[in-house]
């Protein structure tokens, strides 16, 4: 069951018990499923008891409890359990991971788009972000507008790219024309100027705090996120340190991420098979290979195995959290749109990256194995997580590299 299949799931539930008589509450039209919070459990949690609870006139663990009976016998669930206020935390059967890997290398770099686009009836608060509560779908433009400052105009064309992928209409206005070096260095456009009135029904002003320093100097990867990973209302860094190839760098951490798992694709091409889904298991590698200490040399390809025994090993960490982080996507790409963040997304890249790079010594067969139905799962993980970092950053307008 994939997250999107498993909102659809919790949405029944909800039906379910307003058609028993028990809820009276109009049925929403979306259930956010993530992964769960501290004092979690299981595959995946959702707040909707606590949503629901006020139109209700019911507590939350009332709510809770009611949905969860009824979660409880739906295909491909497991186990339902509630904690804390009235968190619903859903285990999932051993399929779930399988139909999430599949899902996708299925949708590729759109996985987590939508057509289904959530308008929020909002004012922007001056920092690019926005508030508020009622939901309203619509298919009317939404209109973004900035300042003649190269900071808002990035955030301003990042936000656009996120709204979009969420199947909303946008337009982009600048109050002045954009020096021809933004948009040949940054790659920036807008649809019209202050002169120019774009139709729209919700119009937001996108303005972040002003970059300290001309970016330009970086280049277009490292200047886009130079602006755009800090928080609306933070001032970026400009410095050389997004340009520098080391484990402290968070942008070079996602891009390499990104060219390890092409690189393991090449391999296991090289060695005849090719990614499947299927439950992950992970064995042991020993400690010099661990993907994290080969983040400082950076080679462009896995050194070859001399086939050589090894004395000494330590077990990889578990892919359960690094399967959440690719399950929670989908979220993180509707409430980057919805809070006009672009920030949300390049910190969710930095946690994927930093999730996958220890599993990927395991991915491949060493010294005189054979490749196995556990080493094309893990392959199939990491080619997961590799297309969600290619389509967050393609996304932020930066380039998700093959090789680096």
């Amino acid at each position: 069951m994939t997250p999107v299949e498993l909102s659809h799931t919790v949405l029944c539930a909800v039906r379910r018990a307003v058609d028993d008589g028990v809820l009276h509450v109009a049925v929403p039209e979306r259930a956010v499923v993530t992964a769960p919070g501290p004092g979690g459990c299981g595959d995946y949690a959702t707040n909707i008891a606590l949503q629901l609870a006020r139109p209700a006139g019911q507590p939350p663990l009332r709510v809770a409890e009611i949905l969860r009976a009824r979660l409880a016998d739906s295909d491909g669930v497991r186990d339902v359990v509630v904690t804390g206020p009235g968190f619903i935390n859903i285990s999932l059967r051993d399929t779930a991971p399988t139909a999430l890997v599949e899902e996708i290398l299925r949708r590729g770099t759109r996985y987590g788009y939508t057509q289904e686009y959530v308008q929020e009836r909002v004012q922007g608060d001056g920092h690019g972000y926005a508030h508020g509560s009622a939901q309203d779908p619509s298919s009317d433009p939404v209109q973004l507008s900035c300042p003649r400052e190269v900071r808002a105009v990035v955030v301003m064309d990042a936000v656009a790219r996120i709204l979009r992928s969420q199947g909303a209409s946008v337009r982009t206005r600048c109050e002045a024309e954009l020096p021809s070096r933004w948009t040949d260095i940054l790659d920036v456009r807008v649809d019209a100027h202050r002169t120019q009135q774009l139709p729209a029904r919700l119009h937001v002003p996108v303005r972040p705090v002003p970059a300290s320093a001309d970016p330009l100097p970086l280049g277009r990867d490292a200047a886009r996120w130079a602006l755009l990973h800090p928080a609306a209302h933070d001032r970026p860094r400009i410095t050389d340190d997004h340009l520098v190839q080391r484990e402290t760098n968070p942008l070079f951490r996602v891009r390499y991420a990104h060219a390890r798992t092409r690189a393991l694709h090449r391999n296991a091409a090289d060695l005849g098979f090719t990614a499947e889904a299927g439950p992950v298991e992970l064995g042991s590698v020993e400690p010099g290979s661990v993907e994290r200490r080969s983040v400082e040399s950076s080679p462009a390809e896995p050194e070859p195995d001399n086939g050589t025994p090894h004395a000494h090993h330590i077990h990889l960490a578990h892919p359960t959290p690094l399967l959440s982080l690719l399950a929670d996507h989908p979220r993180v790409l509707a409430q980057s749109a919805a809070h006009r963040a672009p920030d949300r997304l390049a910190r969710h890249l930095v946690t994927v990256a930093d999730a996958v790079l220890p599993l990927l010594p395991a991915v491949l067969p060493r010294g005189a194995e054979k490749p196995s139905a556990a080493h094309r799962a893990r392959l199939a993980l990491a080619e997961a997580a590799g297309t969600v970092l290619a389509g967050g950053l393609s996304l932020l307008g930066i380039d998700a590299p093959e090789h680096l």
